[in-house]
């Protein structure tokens, strides 16, 4: 052969082709050269080359070779195989519906040996998904799993710190062991409640009560709010309209309502008419009301109450008290509350136009508010629970924003210092026997941070609050005088 530059392939003599080709057992054409057909093209890596094809005189097809012909039914085999997980959404797309666990290494078009443009990239994104879901159900794991750690150290802080079951032949009463004995005996997980408390107080003067809360029949006496517990959830709002709201029962049901038919209104919202119905606070805490009441009228904010088969509340942008009959489900007295601030005027610290705020104790039916006379201070007033009519008054010293919520046990007010603070106290105290006031510093626990109602349940001895969506219910102590 000889090199012909500029071209990078080489060129080969008439003679030496055709003796070649007679070597090779082809016969020359009538000219003295072969018929052969000659192409001239670069190769993969840029090189010029020089091919002939030559049609065999002799041979209708050439045997190949065992090598290249099984690597042609590979070939076919394997486009194949690709061509079905195509189909099935397997390469390509990779989005999940492909079956999982196929080891797919590369992405072939429909040619031979050329990789599909963009398949092993979508590939990449592929497992770079699935590596990111990985990574995000593991981390909810941990953390499901650090959850349910602290909710076991928690429980099992509350069983430690449990007061012992009673004696006398009554199940479940939280009882003080003497002094002498100086510790706790927690007793069996038989109620929802898990409470823990600390006092200082002698134990003589500490009240006994059931683990329901309720007081006993020789300790129903009035006295001194001594000490608060721990908050106990009953049921949880699952809207946004349950973020602030109020929940009650009847002290003095009349039939056929019962101490445990349970009352429950959700006060976000402009409109608000629905009273929902429990027979039980067990069925407040499934969620499922036994009956829905639509007030003729909405009411405002989170001050209502339910006593003596009627709900009491303050109708929306009005200083006026209206009493709703339960039973024949319609408004049965209503009365102007005369110089009451309402609607934003003189609002507890956490605001929800709470201005005008019902509450229930031993002695009957109370409202507190606020007026311009007053300067924004607390005014107490007792009711009358049928008519409405004001029996008698007090205004206190207590600036009604500067709390967050107040109830009213044995005719003296107490206020909360704070909605928000985890840490908060009982801060005041108002006589309405004696007309004094005094500081407290009696524990609150805010576990939600957001309370937007408290009141008092004289028949069971417990505070009901709603806490951010939460229903939840304090066991309290009273001290004799």
């Amino acid at each position: 052969y000889t090199r012909t530059p500029p071209c990078c392939g080489w060129t080969m003599p008439g003679a030496w082709l055709s003796l070649l080709l007679l070597a090779g057992g082809i016969a020359p054409s009538a000219r003295g050269d072969p018929a052969a057909l000659l192409r001239r093209e670069n190769d993969g890596s840029g090189r010029c080359t020089y091919s002939f094809t030559v049609a065999s005189p002799g041979e209708a097809s050439c045997p190949e070779a065992g090598a290249v012909a099984q690597l042609r039914d590979e070939l076919a085999a394997l486009t194949a195989r690709l061509s079905r997980l195509e189909g099935a959404g397997g390469v390509g797309g990779m989005g999940g519906s492909g079956p999982r666990g196929a080891d797919v290494s590369g992405v072939w078009s429909r040619g031979p040996q050329r990789a599909a443009p963009g398949g092993c990239e979508e590939l990449q994104r592929a497992k770079e998904r699935l590596e990111e879901e990985k990574g995000r159900l593991e981390r909810e794991k941990e953390e499901l799993g650090r959850r349910l750690e602290s909710s076991a150290r928690e429980i099992a802080r509350l069983r430690a710190a449990q007061c012992p079951s009673g004696t006398g032949g009554v199940p479940g009463r939280d009882t003080l062991r003497s002094a002498s004995k100086g510790q706790w005996e927690p007793e069996p997980l038989s109620y929802q409640e898990l409470q823990s408390e600390r006092t200082e107080l002698p134990a003589s003067r500490l009240m006994e009560e059931t683990a329901l809360g309720r007081p006993r029949a020789e300790d129903s006496g009035c006295g001194e709010l001594a000490w608060v517990g721990e908050p106990v959830v009953l049921g949880r709002a699952d809207t946004i309209a349950g973020k602030y709201g109020v929940w009650m029962k009847d002290p003095e049901p009349v039939a056929p309502f019962t101490r445990e038919t349970t009352w429950r209104v959700d006060t976000v919202g402009t409109e608000v008419r629905q009273l929902f119905q429990y027979e039980a606070a067990e069925q407040l805490a499934r969620g499922y009301p036994a009956k829905v009441h639509v007030l003729p009228r909405p009411l405002e904010s989170t001050g209502a109450v339910v006593y003596r088969g009627g709900l009491f509340f303050q109708p929306r942008r009005s200083r006026a008290l209206a009493r709703y009959d339960l039973r024949a489900e319609a408004i049965s007295a209503e009365r102007e509350l005369p110089d009451a601030g309402y609607h934003g005027q003189f609002p507890y610290s956490w605001g929800g136009y709470t201005d005008i705020d019902l509450a229930v104790d031993e002695t009957g039916l109370w409202v507190v508010y606020s007026t311009e006379k007053a300067k924004g201070a607390i005014v107490l007033s007792k009711l009358d629970p049928e008519t409405l009519e004001i029996r008698r008054t007090w205004e206190t010293n207590i600036r009604k924003q500067s709390v967050a919520n107040s109830f009213i046990i044995c005719g003296t007010l107490y206020t909360v210092s704070s909605y928000s603070a985890p840490n908060a106290t009982i801060n005041f105290a108002y006589d309405t026997a004696t007309g004094t006031s005094r500081s407290l510093s009696i524990p609150f626990e805010n576990r939600f941070q957001y309370l937007s109602m408290v009141d008092y349940n004289p028949a069971e001895r417990r505070l009901f609050a709603w806490d951010s969506y939460n229903m939840v219910a304090y066991p309290v102590r009273l001290v004799h005088a």
